[in-house]
């Protein structure tokens, strides 16, 4: 009789792990960083929040590095459209190419501080974007942040568009950083992040922009990079967003589970590389970094010389969202 009833139990409690494993599965999510940058830690956080709250349901694994496409960050949407991927934590600027709307968070000096990007991205100019990118065909989640993107070379300290003339700077696959480095004299050399480490090892090409966390994090100044002018032309936000066919598979409960961890994910993610920083940049400069900080007059050099840019992205990006943007701003 005990035999039967211990029988029963294991019966049982394999219905229910069965029953549990059917309805459990694992979604991939792509990102270009690892968790050793904030970017990465978007992704990882959001991770342990959907783990947390579904009770383990559902499984987010993250894909660092661009492995899902091969290291070829661009084609993220794509493959987030078709199926491919999942899920990611995306740059503005990678989606770009299928998305000419979020060429708006690339143009050059647009905003001033991380309070013009909170007003442009939480705000009607947002609400446009995220319209935008669910007309492509992937569904936009919440917002996270990669930083202001700064600039630095291995030859000599940049303090006027014209010190960069003829210098050779690695940018992203986007033709508006071709377009802004080519107007302020220098030669633009496009590749993947993966990329230019080597060249700039190499001095294939002299000198790049990213974020204070992505200089720190992966050493740059270990590849020559002797001088880091702080600009901040452009913040490039990051956004959690789903492949349609996934989304559509959740439920109504599950749906709103994911957004909102993606939602807390993102306000985590933005505080806490924010509140870092201050201390990046000291250890940038303990580590022999020349800093150059602009004054109002050098930057605003810089604004002058990239202005004409506007004119002709505003066609590509939209006068009314370009617009609502700008009235973000001149209202924080």
């Amino acid at each position: 009789m005990k035999l039967s009833r211990c029988f029963t139990a294991l019966a049982a409690a394999a219905a229910l792990t069965a029953a549990f494993s059917a309805h459990a599965r694992e979604y991939s999510v792509s990102t270009v960083l690892s968790d050793a940058f904030p970017w990465g830690q978007a992704a990882s956080k959001w991770a342990e929040l959907v783990k947390e709250r579904s009770e383990g349901r559902i499984t987010l694994r993250v894909y660092d590095n661009a492995q899902l496409v091969a290291g070829d960050q661009t084609k993220e949407f794509s493959a987030m459209r078709s199926g491919l991927i999942d899920m990611a934590v995306g740059s503005t600027i990678n989606w770009s190419p299928q998305v000419p709307e979020l060429n708006l968070f690339s143009l050059p000096f647009l905003v001033a501080d991380t309070a013009d990007t909170d007003a442009i991205t939480q705000g009607a100019a947002g609400e446009t974007v995220f319209k935008a990118i669910e007309k492509r065909g992937v569904v936009p989640l919440a917002w996270g942040e990669n930083g202001f993107r700064e600039l630095s070379n291995s030859k000599k300290p940049i303090r006027s568009p014209e010190d960069l003339k003829g210098m050779k700077i690695r940018v992203v696959g986007s033709p508006l950083f071709q377009d802004t480095f080519s107007i302020l004299g220098a030669n633009p050399t496009q590749m993947s992040w993966a990329d230019a480490k080597p060249a700039l090892t190499t001095g294939a090409v002299d000198g790049q922009e990213n974020p204070l966390s992505v200089f720190d994090v992966a050493r740059i100044d270990q590849v020559d990079q002797k001088y880091l002018t702080l600009w901040g032309y452009m913040a490039d936000p990051l956004i959690f967003a789903v492949s349609p066919s996934v989304w559509k598979s959740f439920s109504a409960e599950d749906q709103a589970l994911l957004k909102q961890a993606a939602i807390d994910a993102g306000k985590w993610e933005i505080e806490k590389s924010r509140a870092e920083e201050a201390q990046r940049l000291a250890a940038i400069r303990e580590r022999g970094v020349q800093v150059i900080e602009l004054s109002a007059t050098e930057r605003q050099a810089f604004v002058e010389a990239t202005a004409p840019l506007y004119a002709k992205w505003e066609k590509r990006i939209g006068a009314d969202l370009l617009k609502a943007a700008r009235d973000a701003v001149a209202g924080n």
